[in-house]
């Protein structure tokens, strides 16, 4: 084994969860292939190399439950920038919602911010 190749990760709706990811974090769509009974769509950051997301619908009580707590209130996702500054201003301009300032810690640069959901990502330049 050599990587993670992708993860799911559980939307309301795969529509409005595209959108965000788009329009507001400028990942692309890998796969969006729509079959007679369901539908299976993958993103990813543009021009990455790690893992994509399949955008997953919640069909169950328990998974609609998870939609937005799938870390338990703890940062789930971790976005690696080469450049910070450039990331989070563009980001902060499409309307991401940073919990907090950017700061410098031994390991890189990084500020945390909320998907649509609620769910914790770090946006992170390595140090």
């Amino acid at each position: 084994m050599s990587s993670i190749a992708s993860l799911n990760y559980l939307v309301h709706d795969i529509d409005e969860a595209l959108t965000f990811f788009r329009e507001q974090l400028g990942f692309e769509v890998v796969a969006d292939e729509i079959g007679p009974d369901r539908r299976r769509t993958v993103v990813a950051p543009r021009g990455g190399a790690g893992a994509s997301l399949v955008l997953k619908p919640a069909t169950d009580d328990d998974q609609r439950a998870a939609v937005g707590r799938q870390g338990g209130g703890a940062v789930l996702f971790f976005l690696e920038t080469d450049d910070f500054e450039r990331d989070h201003r563009h980001m902060t301009a499409a309307g991401v919602r940073f919990r907090e300032q950017p700061r410098h810690e031994p390991y890189g640069t990084v500020a945390v911010f909320d998907d649509l959901y609620g769910n914790g990502w770090d946006l992170i330049q390595p140090a």
